[in-house]
């Protein structure tokens, strides 16, 4: 279907351009997909918070790779929807612990629900030469993007 390519035909560049954008429209796609009224910062830091369990404020900036002030804002407005506690350490009162609620679980597995409904109603318009090639692909954007930045696996 796609002919033989080698290495030395690839254009690094090019690829990565059509990659970025692929990716960019799938990654605005699935966000149209999520729960109305929750923006993708609170979805992420939900997301982050759920897969570490309770973390500190410290922590949840870290992972999520944003400064204090942005993250007290997410994380005040995850508390005021309900989806996460934010509770003093009982040790040191200046540490913040962030922990996920039973509604941020419903939530967070209903826009996954949602996204996976979504791309699975899309893969089935494919023809299995085309699903397999994405099969393929999957893998390889996990090894990427499991790699420490600038790695190579």
């Amino acid at each position: 279907m796609w002919g033989v390519t080698t290495i030395a035909s690839v254009d690094a560049t090019a690829l990565a351009a059509r990659l970025r954008l692929g990716v960019t429209r799938l990654a605005r796609r699935l966000r149209q997909e999520a729960e109305a009224g929750v923006t993708p910062s609170m979805l992420s830091a939900l997301s982050s918070a759920e897969r570490q369990g309770s973390l500190t404020m410290r922590d949840l900036c870290h992972v999520e790779q944003v400064q204090p002030p942005t993250m007290t804002r997410v994380v005040a407005a995850l508390v005021e929807a309900g989806l996460v506690v934010r509770e003093a350490d009982p040790v040191d009162g200046r540490v913040a612990w962030v922990t996920v609620t039973p509604e941020g679980r419903r939530l967070l597995e209903r826009s996954r629900r949602r996204k996976e409904a979504y791309l699975a109603k899309s893969l089935r318009s494919l023809e299995p030469e085309e699903l397999r090639t994405l099969e393929a692909a999957a893998e390889i954007l996990e090894r990427l993007t499991d790699a420490p930045s600038g790695a190579r696996s």
